[in-house]
């Protein structure tokens, strides 16, 4: 396991102390967060922990039932008892931006039912200002022509369409999210000071089904570097 690798699964762990017996939890889609649902499972059993889990994408499905986590759907709850996810980009204010793995819109929904938000990440993640990582931007198909066109109008840097990149499809073939939609990733730079007011504006736009910055969401990081994990608790959060 490389030293990065090592990092991710003592935040992913570390993120376990939330972790309460009888818990309805979300389960989050990413490489750090991975190493959370790996404990979870270890927990269970080992130590007879019992909690229920509601997966954010296929990829978490899969890996939660081969660790026979019971699991129940997203339709079949009406709140949460906690999430834990990880986290492409986070700012001083606890604001996100997700959905390098194409999740976000699941990954929202989850998020804004649970009573708790917490996020797992590497120190590589924490930045002043949101946006040198691609936003990410789900959207119809049939409309993701003019999303581009109007979002152009606005962001500075590349907005496109995400390829597949999976083996034997076409090069340029699209990315489709478990919802069946199409990401379009757009490189704002490292400008996005006010992200609730660019995720009001692109989410009035016509075929977008969510946007990949989260605010007001997340409770706390859980943060790894080469000198240990530490714990962020956002002071306006909901662990105060």
């Amino acid at each position: 396991m490389s030293d990065a690798e090592l990092l991710k699964r003592e935040a992913g762990i570390a993120a376990c102390k939330y972790v309460k017996n009888g818990m309805i939890i979300g389960l989050g889609t990413g490489s750090t967060v991975k190493h959370t649902i790996i404990e979870i499972g270890r927990m269970m059993d080992e130590e007879g922990l019992e909690i229920t889990g509601v997966p954010t994408s296929e990829s978490t499905r899969v890996l939660a039932e081969s660790l026979n986590i019971p699991l129940i759907e997203i339709s079949q709850v009406e709140s949460l008892d906690l999430t834990i996810d990880g986290a492409d980009e986070f700012d001083m204010d606890f604001s996100l931006i997700k959905g390098g793995g194409g999740a976000l819109t699941r990954e929202k929904i989850v998020a804004n039912l649970s009573k708790s938000m917490i996020v797992v990440a590497d120190y590589s993640k924490r930045v002043d200002i949101l946006g040198s990582f691609k936003l990410p931007i789900e959207a119809d198909p049939l409309q993701s022509d003019s999303v581009i066109e109007e979002i152009n109008g606005f962001c500075p840097g590349e907005v496109k369409i995400r390829a597949s990149g999976q083996k034997g499809t076409l090069e340029n073939e699209p990315f489709i999210t478990d919802n069946g939609g199409y990401i379009i990733d757009c490189e704002f730079g490292p400008s996005i000071t006010n992200p609730a007011d660019l995720e009001k504006t692109i989410s009035k736009i016509k075929g977008v089904i969510e946007v990949g910055l989260f605010i007001g969401i997340c409770d706390a990081v859980v943060l790894s570097s080469s000198s240990g994990v530490e714990i962020l608790v956002n002071p306006n959060g909901r662990l105060n």
